[in-house]
């Protein structure tokens, strides 16, 4: 199985870290409305400062939202902290939410597109039903020739189920699957929330679309499918979660994320390369596409794995110019090694998510020239 044609698109803004590191300093003031603002004030932005990831770590975020580009409440889209300490309900963001996800796919699929076999629609910020992979097959008239699947609600690692789904439906099949993935975590911030993990989560999140191929034949560069392998650690099922609130999703983030995925992970990777029929010892000189759930994750990997710079340089690379995307982010990551001639022709590639459960997701692939 092979996974090719990535095509990504940006969201309508694009703020620095600085500047939404301060829109959120800003909205948490607004929405606590403390009787001492200055000493409130000061005190966040000094925890915020504290807790958050760092410009360093990442340099802009997308979002489809202009909320985060003023603090004009009065004139929010969905911040409207005039009105509410948490800004608009969750109808109203789940409203949004399918609104830049139809977009999204009328992008994909012009009116002149070639009708695919399958659509696999991925996402863990927005529902609706039906969905917008759902609409465009029956606007373009393609119901007879094109399946819709959905993989909602698992988080970072989502493109890992989507791509077990399509490999399913296509083998032994000469057809496509397309993969669509739609996140708009810029909907699910909730500036009442002053919790530590709330601040992490807030500091890190950002929107992004992208759509690739799955198939058994590749047409120019692709990455060849070797191996899939899924794992929830035990006793991890508080580790991080994303519960549905009146207002949004709610995540919680465990401080002891990155060190549960550490050691977990030896024990991972060579059941990871069993299903290949491959030693560990390729880990030596593969790249590795990490998600960046943080920093710090992707750093206690590259500790544990003794990882040299190369090898994960694309993780770290997006996470600076994008921020964590959710399920967005690795196909991201995958279509930055494919474009990247630094990476040559047969080079492996081992690839990790991690979500709720504690889940740690990834797969085994190698980077070819199809015909």
């Amino acid at each position: 199985m092979y996974i090719f044609q990535f095509h990504s698109i940006r969201p309508s803004y694009e703020s620095t870290q600085e500047e939404t590191l301060e829109w959120i300093a800003k909205a948490h003031c607004k929405a606590e409305n403390p009787q001492d603002l200055n000493t409130f004030s000061q005190l966040f932005r000094e925890h915020l400062w504290r807790v958050g990831c760092k410009p360093d770590k990442i340099a802009k975020r997308g979002h489809v939202l202009s909320d985060f580009l003023h603090s004009d409440w009065d004139a929010m889209e969905i911040y409207r902290l005039n009105e509410s300490s948490t800004g608009k309900n969750l109808s109203a963001r789940s409203e949004r939410f399918a609104q830049s996800a139809d977009a999204v796919f009328s992008h994909y699929y012009p009116e002149e597109a070639v009708p695919p076999d399958q659509i696999i629609h991925v996402s863990c910020t927005g529902y609706r039903s039906p969905s917008s992979a759902q609409k465009i097959v029956s606007q373009r008239g393609w119901g007879a020739k094109t399946t819709v699947t959905h993989s909602y609600h698992m988080g970072c690692y989502g493109a890992f189920p989507a791509i077990r789904m399509g490999s399913g439906f296509c083998q032994g099949k000469k057809i496509r699957a397309e993969i669509v993935h739609t996140e708009i975590c810029s909907l699910h911030f909730n500036p009442s929330l002053h919790a530590t993990d709330q601040l992490v989560s807030q500091s890190l999140f950002a929107d992004g679309f992208i759509k690739y191929t799955l198939a058994e034949q590749a047409e120019g560069q692709a990455l060849r499918l070797l191996s899939l392998h899924e794992e929830i650690l035990p006793d991890s099922v508080d580790s991080m979660t994303w519960h549905v609130a009146h207002w949004g999703f709610q995540m919680s983030l465990s401080k002891d994320i990155p060190v549960r995925i550490a050691h977990g992970l030896k024990k991972y990777l060579k059941a990871l390369c069993e299903e290949a029929s491959l030693p560990e010892t390729i880990m030596q000189n593969a790249f590795f596409a990490i998600h960046p759930g943080g920093p710090r994750i992707l750093q206690q990997i590259q500790e544990r794995l003794f990882l040299g710079e190369a090898q994960i340089a694309h993780s770290f690379a997006i996470l600076q110019n994008y921020g964590n995307m959710s399920s967005a982010t690795l196909p991201h990551i995958w279509k930055a090694i494919l474009e990247d001639p630094k990476v040559p022709e047969g080079a492996l590639l081992v690839s990790l998510a991690f979500g709720p459960g504690l889940t740690i997701s990834g797969s085994l692939m190698e980077k070819v020239c199809g015909s």
